[in-house]
C-alpha cells in the first residue's frame, strides 16, 4: 500500500491488480496458500527472489535499512496487494508480518514468461505496473504535502481499503505502530501523533482505542488530504 496524491473517484474503477484480468476464483482457491504469523519474515533484503506473493489476509510491512542506519518503511501490504517483485534476481526490501494472515506464492517465472499461464502472467505484470505508478505517486506526495496532509491521506487510504460502515461512519484498524506510520510518511512519531490528535479534536475522526479509528466526517477528512 502506497499513499497517492489524490483519492480515486468512486465513479472510476480502482487501478489495483485485482481488476486486471483476475484469475477465476476456483483457480485461486486451488493454489497452495501459506499461513503467516505476526513477527515472522516472509523474505529479507538480498534474498534470492524465487516467488512473488499475493496477500489474501493479514498485513505485511516492507522496509529497508538506510546507510545511516535509519529505517524506511517502503509500503504496507494489505489483502489484494502483491509483494516480492525482485530487483534483478534479489529481493530489495525486508518483508515481515504485522498481522497474522495468508499469502499465495507464485513462482517468479510466472511473471517473467506467459508461456505456462498467460492469464496469471498478465495479472502479475499488471500488479507490477500498478506498484510502479503508486510508488511514483507516493514519492510525489512525500515531496509536496505537509505533515498533516500526509497523515490525513494515510488515514483516508486505510479507511477506503479496510474500513467498514458503522451507521453513517467508517471504522477501521491501525494495526501498525505510530513509528511505522512515521517511517512510512517521512515524519517523526510526535508529528504523526499531533496530526491525529488535531483531527480528533476537530471532530473529523474519533479513536475508540489506540488502534481503532472511526471517521466521523469523510468529506472533511478528504479535504484535509489536499495541498493548498
Amino acid at each position: 500500500m502506497y499513499v497517492t496524491l489524490s483519492n480515486p473517484s468512486h465513479d472510476q474503477p480502482e487501478h489495483d491488480f485485482a481488476n486486471c484480468s483476475a484469475i477465476a476464483k476456483i483457480q485461486s482457491q486451488a493454489l497452495p496458500k501459506r499461513l503467516l504469523v505476526a513477527g515472522q519474515h516472509l523474505f529479507h533484503e538480498g534474498d534470492e527472489a524465487h516467488h512473488v506473493y499475493e496477500v489474501r489476509s493479514g498485513l505485511l510491512r516492507l522496509t529497508r535499512v538506510l546507510e545511516n542506519g535509519s529505517r524506511q518503511v517502503i509500503a504496507f501490504a494489505l489483502p489484494g496487494d502483491v509483494v516480492g517483485f525482485p530487483y534483478g534476481d534479489l529481493h530489495h526490501t525486508d518483508c515481515d508480518v504485522l498481522v497474522d494472515g495468508e499469502v499465495i506464492a507464485y513462482a517468479r517465472r510466472a511473471l517473467e514468461s506467459g508461456s505456462s499461464d498467460p492469464v496469471l502472467h498478465k495479472r502479475l505484470l499488471c500488479a507490477a505496473l500498478n506498484e510502479i505508478t503508486a510508488m511514483q505517486d507516493h514519492f510525489m506526495m512525500l515531496a509536496r504535502k505537509s505533515a498533516p496532509e500526509k497523515v490525513a491521506s494515510f488515514l483516508m487510504v486505510m479507511a477506503e481499503r479496510t474500513g467498514t460502515f458503522n451507521g453513517q461512519h467508517v471504522r477501521f484498524e491501525l494495526p501498525m505502530k505510530r513509528s511505522d506510520i512515521a517511517d512510512f510518511l517521512g515524519l517523526t512519531i510526535e508529528t504523526v501523533c499531533r496530526a491525529i490528535t488535531r483531527l480528533r479534536k476537530s471532530g473529523v475522526i474519533a479513536l475508540e482505542d489506540a488502534q481503532t479509528v472511526v471517521v466521523l466526517d469523510h468529506y472533511r477528512l478528504a479535504d484535509a488530504t489536499l495541498s493548498d
